[in-house]
């Protein structure tokens, strides 16, 4: 078993993964393997695979934080309980990273993604690797309250969800169409706009031998394994009508606009938190 990362050794990558998630907030260019190498001549003989992997698990961490990922490094958990401890304490004073994440959440949309192929953007749903037991055996960390949790503020930006549903409404209208099906392409409604945001979906659209499909969209910047959040009534609504009920995760959005699908009941698809409700595919 390879030897546990010192703290000297954790806190330089942290430090790594920050410069380059800030990058990334501000849409600068970096290169991963060139961080990769810089790593492995300054740690205890860490390979580049074992230095990857511990930056998936500070995408895991930074999650559960409330802050975006680098995109690349899948969030993997069973991540060593320093590694939380030194990403808490290194958070309180990383400035430019809080800077980056804010204005990266609070930007406008201000033009829709250029997509060719527009049916083509959708993927199957991720699924999140199963819960193991920690590697590490310490005491459990008492978690400090994060002040600004960066991927609810981004769930509250209008602009970015609006642009969403109207990408959805065009993916509907095409999937409809291309099926031969003109008129009920035709009858799609964008509810959330012409009825209100209390239905419990965004849009009313058809499958294509008529039965309605209620879709509540849910679009991020970040990748996607980007926790959501939804709302008491839209957990409810897609219970009390879990054969109709749809939620259309976009992610990527403003740089290549991925979707995947998760029908049915949100409780049987996703890993629940209640804080308002915050979800992850299962």
């Amino acid at each position: 078993m390879a030897e546990n990362w010192s703290q000297i050794e954790v806190e330089a990558t942290v430090s790594d993964y920050f410069e380059m998630l800030a990058m990334e907030l501000r849409g600068e260019p970096f290169n991963k393997a060139e961080h990769n190498r810089i790593l492995q001549k300054l740690l205890n003989n860490r390979s580049k695979a074992a230095i990857e992997l511990k930056h998936q698990n500070i995408s895991a961490v930074l999650i559960e934080l409330g802050y975006p990922y680098i995109d690349g490094y899948k969030p993997r958990g069973n991540y060593q309980g320093l590694l939380y401890q030194i990403i808490e304490e290194r958070l309180t004073g990383a400035t430019y990273l809080h800077q980056a994440a804010a204005a990266a959440v609070e930007k406008e949309v201000e033009t829709s993604p250029i997509i060719n192929d527009l049916l083509a953007i959708q993927v199957a749903p991720p699924r999140r690797e199963e819960a193991k037991q920690k590697l590490y055996d310490r005491a459990p960390l008492a978690h400090k309250p994060v002040r600004k949790n960066y991927l609810e503020m981004e769930s509250r930006n209008q602009a970015l969800g609006l642009a969403g549903e109207n990408l959805v409404m065009e993916f509907e209208h095409k999937r409809l169409w291309q099926a031969g099906k003109q008129d009920l392409a035709n009858r799609i409604e964008h509810v959330a706009n012409t009825t209100g945001d209390y239905l419990g979906f965004d849009i009313l659209s058809y499958e294509i031998n008529g039965r309605e499909r209620l879709i509540e969209v849910k679009t991020t910047r970040f990748g996607e394994l980007t926790p959501f959040f939804a709302s008491k009534n839209e957990v409810e609504t897609s219970e009390t009508r879990k054969d109709e009920y749809q939620l259309y995760r976009l992610y990527n959005f403003t740089r290549q606009p991925k979707l995947y699908v998760l029908p049915g009941a949100l409780r049987d698809s996703c890993t629940l938190d209640a804080i308002q409700f915050s979800g992850l595919p299962k």
